[in-house]
């Protein structure tokens, strides 16, 4: 069990998301950053889809009633057990009433504290993933709060040893990010003019920015005639331009529809870089084609089997050596 003494800006429990219900009107969901979410799982030894723990800007502090093996991934928000530091991109062994505790982001947005376990929250729908404007799923449907108690889920895959990420599996978090974009479905509802300032222009992010879209600044949008379309669905990572010619990229937490044109779509793999990103980074958009698109899928994919080989050949010879 771990205790919440200070629960931090915005933390919440999350996993691979709420799929398959949008059509009904439920958000998915889900970890903003799904690459250190998933790296943090592969380092505690849990199954992939483990519910974690979001930190958002500044982290919380945990006591551990018991020994775990636990991993830190994600923006680095100044860990320390005991009051010692401990790197970020690891997995780590915090021992019986052992206190982990975070501090602000130095850089990037968003931190993921995965258990050897997973944290064991109710199922909803398939998921445990936490969308707080329903107060659906997680903890109660909401952020933690100081005093809550959590409990270790089943979800360990393996038995996990104490490591660090090998370095170039290791994101770096600039301020300005480049985003790749598949265009459409509706940028024939922008001007030649429009299309060029979303792919030459530079962006800010604003102060609106949070898990249910980034709203960005700077040079405007044209359409051609009107912004509104008739409702239809939002994927993650579409750009939304409504009639003020400011886009908006959609995240983990968006409406299931939406009713303004959409210019292009973000590419998967980058949208863990703008979960990472902080108002007043820079956005700068990048068109690519499917194949690519796709190209970029599987690398993201292999690294993730490349990282588990690495893993469990460390675990294995671990095990040879005691």
């Amino acid at each position: 069990m771990i205790k919440t003494v200070k629960p931090g800006l915005l933390t919440t429990v999350q996993d691979e998301g709420r799929w398959g219900y949008q059509a009904y009107g439920m958000p998915v969901a889900g970890a903003m950053d799904r690459y250190a979410y998933r790296v943090a799982n592969l380092l505690a030894g849990n199954r992939k889809g483990a519910p974690v723990l979001e930190m958002t800007m500044l982290g919380g502090a945990f006591e551990f009633q018991k020994k775990c093996l636990v991993s830190v991934c994600g923006a680095d928000m100044q860990a320390t057990l005991d009051g010692a530091r401990v790197p970020n991109w690891s997995a780590f062994s915090v021992p019986a009433g052992g206190v982990l505790s975070f501090d602000y982001a130095l850089a990037g947005c968003r931190t993921y504290l995965a258990v050897h376990g997973g944290i064991k929250v109710p199922l909803v729908l398939g998921s445990q993933s936490t969308y707080t404007r329903a107060q659906v799923g997680g903890m109660e449907g909401r952020p933690l709060k100081e005093g809550d108690l959590l409990y270790l889920g089943s979800d360990g895959r393996l038995g996990g040893v104490p490591r660090v990420l090998p370095e170039h599996f290791v994101p770096r978090y600039d301020q300005e990010i480049r985003l790749r974009v598949i265009m459409g479905p509706q940028d024939d509802m922008f001007t030649a003019e429009g299309i060029k300032t979303f792919l030459e222009g530079k962006y800010t992010v604003s102060n609106e920015a949070d898990r249910m879209g980034y709203r960005l600044e700077g040079p405007k949008i044209k359409h051609a005639d009107k912004a509104d379309i008739i409702s239809d669905a939002l994927p993650e990572g579409a750009v939304q331009v409504p009639a003020h010619g400011m886009p908006i990229v959609m995240l983990a937490d968006r409406q299931t529809t939406g009713g303004y044109a959409k210019i292009a779509t973000v590419i998967g793999p980058d949208l863990s870089l703008l979960a990472q990103g902080r108002p007043g980074d820079i956005v700068c958009f990048c068109a690519c084609t499917d194949k690519e698109a796709l190209d970029v899928l599987r690398s993201e994919e292999q690294r993730y089997l490349d990282l588990q080989r690495i893993f469990e050949e460390e675990q294995f010879f671990t095990w040879m050596e005691s």
